[in-house]
C-alpha cells in the first residue's frame, strides 16, 4: 500500500512530536515543519534516522512547498506563558499560518485539520461547552492573540471550504498533559509536578475551585487521526478531551499524593480572563468519529511524573 505523505506543522512540539510518533507507526511518511519558537528538538531527536521522517526548519506564515496528502496544522504556541511572550506574532501564527496550510491544500488536493481549542469558548457561559456555543471572548485581553487567533483561524477554514471546496477537518482542543510537557510553559499539570518534585510551594491561582478536564496525550492523538480519517463531510469544528471535570485544587493535592511531595499549597491571584469551567461535551466525537478517552487521570500522571522525574536527572 502506498504510503501517505503527512505535514505536521508543529511537530517538534509537545502533541506534534506525539503526532509525528503515531503517524509514522502507521507506515505513513512525515515531514515535521516547526522553527522551535515553542518546539524542542529533543522531542523528535529519536525520528530524525528514520528515513520516512523529514524536518523542515520553517515559520509556518511563510510560503509551504511539499507534495503532500494531509496537513495537520499544530503550529502555535499554547500556554499563556509561550503566546503571551509575543502576542503579536502568536495572532500572526494562528492567522498567516493558517492561509500558509490553506494555500498548501488548495495547491495539493490535501486534507487539512486544523488544531483549534477550548480557549475559542472563553470564558463560558454555558457547561458543559458543545460545539454548537459561540463563545465568551474578550478581545482585547491579555489572552486573545490565542483566542481571537484560534477563532479567527476557524473562520479560515470554513470559507476555505465554502469558496474553495477544501476537504477541513476543526478539531477543539481541550486541556492535555503528557510526557513531553515543558517545565516552564505554565500549564497547571507541568507547573504541579515540577513544584512538587522539588518540594516547593505549590502555586494555585484564585481558590482553586475553577475546573478543568484534563486529557492524556495519546487519547488526544488518536482523537485527531480519527477525525483526520473520518468522511469528508465530517468537518467538526468537535471536541476533543476527556469530560472527567476536576477542580484544580483537587489536582494539585493529587499530584501531591502521586509524588509523595512534602510541598504545600499557596493561593495567588487568579490571571485576567482565566476559565472559571472547562469541560467538554463530547457527544460529537462519541458518535461521529467512535472516539473515547480511556487512559484514567491517575495512570496519566504517574506517566508524567516519571517523565518530568528523568528530565530533572
Amino acid at each position: 500500500m502506498k504510503r501517505k505523505r503527512v505535514l505536521v506543522t508543529g511537530g517538534a512540539g509537545f502533541l506534534g512530536s506525539h503526532l509525528c510518533d503515531k503517524l509514522l507507526s502507521k507506515s505513513n511518511e512525515v515531514i515535521c515543519l516547526d522553527n522551535f519558537y515553542s518546539g524542542n528538538k529533543d522531542n523528535i531527536a529519536h525520528l530524525l534516522s528514520n528515513p520516512h521522517f523529514e524536518l523542515v526548519v520553517q515559520d509556518v506564515c511563510t510560503p509551504i512547498e511539499a507534495e503532500v496528502d494531509e496537513i495537520y496544522n499544530l503550529a502555535c504556541p499554547a500556554s499563556p506563558v509561550q503566546y503571551q511572550r509575543d502576542p503579536v506574532q502568536t495572532m500572526k501564527t494562528s492567522v498567516l499560518g493558517s492561509l500558509a496550510v490553506l494555500e498548501l491544500a488548495t495547491k495539493t488536493g490535501s486534507k487539512v485539520l486544523q488544531a483549534s481549542t477550548s480557549e475559542v469558548y472563553g470564558d463560558p457561559a454555558t457547561h458543559p461547552q458543545q460545539e454548537t456555543y459561540w463563545g465568551n471572548v474578550n478581545p482585547i485581553g491579555l489572552r486573545a492573540c490565542y483566542d481571537e487567533g484560534k477563532r479567527c483561524a476557524e473562520t479560515l477554514f470554513f470559507d476555505s471550504y465554502r469558496q474553495h471546496k477544501l476537504r477541513i477537518k476543526v478539531a477543539r482542543i481541550f486541556n492535555t498533559y503528557g510526557p513531553r510537557m515543558q517545565p516552564d510553559d505554565g500549564r497547571v499539570v507541568g507547573n504541579f509536578i515540577c513544584q512538587a518534585l522539588s518540594n516547593e510551594m505549590i502555586t494555585v491561582y484564585g481558590d482553586g475551585s475553577q475546573t478543568r478536564s484534563f486529557c492524556f496525550v495519546t487519547d488526544l492523538i488518536d482523537g485527531l487521526i480519527s477525525l483526520m480519517d473520518s468522511p469528508d463531510n465530517f468537518m467538526g469544528p468537535v471536541n476533543l478531551g476527556n469530560p472527567n471535570e476536576l477542580a484544580i485544587i483537587g489536582l494539585a493535592r493529587r499530584v501531591i499524593e502521586l509524588t509523595g511531595s512534602k510541598s504545600e499549597i499557596v493561593f495567588k491571584p487568579l490571571p485576567s480572563d482565566d476559565p472559571k469551567q472547562r469541560k467538554p461535551d463530547i457527544s460529537l466525537a462519541r458518535g461521529k468519529l467512535l472516539w473515547n478517552p480511556i487512559v484514567d487521570l491517575d495512570d496519566g500522571l504517574r506517566q508524567t511524573i516519571a517523565y518530568f522525574m528523568s528530565r530533572i536527572k
